[in-house]
């Protein structure tokens, strides 16, 4: 094994502060003015990216609690990446308050006020979709996700320190814990944040979908993340082993993504019953269709087709070109989740445009505070040997 310096820490240049801190001025501007000339739009685009930017720091700390009980050794190298990925949980709590407090009428259809009284539809899931256990909700969900990601995150910081294996085995049983905690909290959330927003129609399959699309996105931008630090001259033990693996996981993810988007899809269609068919038919019909086509282009036809390849994924130019690809495939994704049930129209102008430059400042921000706070290697993971000769 070569000598790798595993204790150096990320630098973050003044123009990347800079950057930053104007995409998020400008995600802010963006915010206050679209509120002003079209609320709905605004509360929508600002509901979308956070759902958007949460769920790929769910997935990437889906990922890593995996690579814990799995006992993965080609991973161990990179587990910083997720982990700073978890930081922006937080924030995304925070981001969301004001939906809670503002929005929620903007949004969804059951927040109207008397909205019960008048459809039997919302009158029958009331006991569920109301203000209170919404709320009640909210918190438990992100209490958990932020107590687990941050202990896990401590955990593998006290290994660093003490080395050992009772840190390494106390993060596989929570990692267990908290996979079998996202598998309920998060498909909550989603009913409660997406699904709602179509409050007349449901999807048995909608959780299990969003879920695969988190994990499968987490992980591209994870990919993304060790690529960019890579060039940076950072992370030098990178080899082409360790991007064929990773191309592997987003290959196999992207199936299981079409999988269920094809399952939802294909049910619904064959049964051909009004009540369900009503998600589609705008989608499919009317002006979404061709981002109804982009988003399956985008998130399995490119990856399935070029993914194929050994050679292509060997070369890190070409696996970040498709990682910003699919990046973009999420968006269209939760744009078409979003927008068609809430505004309605196929609008995209400066409020999309500067509401997710926004939360992209936002995001690179915290993930690169997050990884300067720490080394960017976990020097004392068990398998991080294995991880830095990978081949």
């Amino acid at each position: 094994m070569e000598n790798y310096n595993l204790d150096k820490q990320l630098v973050i240049s003044n123009r990347f502060n800079y950057l930053t801190y104007a995409l998020m001025g400008i995600g802010v501007i963006t915010i206050i003015v679209g509120l002003f000339v079209n609320p709905v739009k605004t509360w929508a685009n600002y509901l979308m990216n956070n759902y958007y930017f949460l769920s790929l720091a769910i997935g990437a700390t889906f990922f890593v609690a995996l690579q814990y009980i799995t006992q993965s050794g080609w991973s161990s190298a990179f587990v910083r990446i997720p982990q700073a990925l978890s930081n922006v949980i937080p924030v995304i709590a925070v981001l969301m308050i004001p939906i809670l407090v503002f929005g929620l009428p903007q949004l969804y259809h059951w927040a109207h006020a008397g909205a019960a009284d008048h459809d039997p539809i919302i009158a029958h899931k009331s006991p569920y979709l109301n203000l209170p256990f919404f709320i009640i909700r909210y918190v438990v969900f992100f209490a958990a996700w932020i107590f687990l990601t941050q202990y896990l995150k401590k955990l593998s910081l006290k290994e660093d320190r003490i080395g050992g294996m009772a840190n390494f085995y106390k993060s596989e049983l929570f990692s267990k814990i908290y996979i079998f905690t996202l598998a309920i909290t998060f498909s909550l959330a989603t009913f409660d944040w997406i699904m709602s927003v179509d409050v007349h129609w449901f999807s048995t399959i909608f959780a299990v979908r969003n879920f695969a699309m988190s994990f499968y996105h987490g992980t591209v931008v994870i990919t993304l993340v060790i690529i960019i630090l890579n060039k940076l001259g950072y992370l030098p033990f990178l080899n082409k082993s360790h991007l064929k693996d990773f191309a592997k996981y987003i290959f196999i993810l992207s199936i299981i993504w079409t999988y269920m988007w094809f399952a939802q899809y294909i049910l619904i269609w064959y049964a051909n019953i009004p009540e369900e068919t009503v998600y589609y038919l705008p989608r499919t019909k009317g002006e979404f269709t061709p981002l109804f086509y982009l988003e399956l282009f985008l998130n399995f036809a490119i990856p399935f087709a070029l993914l194929l390849s050994n050679y292509l994924v060997s070369h890190k130019n070409t696996l970040l070109a498709i990682c910003i690809v699919i990046i973009f495939g999420h968006w269209v994704d939760l744009y078409l989740q979003i927008i068609v049930g809430t505004y309605g129209k196929l609008e995209i102008g400066m409020i999309e445009i500067g509401t997710f430059l926004g939360f992209a400042g936002m995001f690179a921000f915290i993930v690169a505070r997050a990884l300067k706070s720490a080394p960017l290697v976990a020097k004392n993971h068990p398998y991080l040997e294995e991880s830095l000769s990978h081949h």
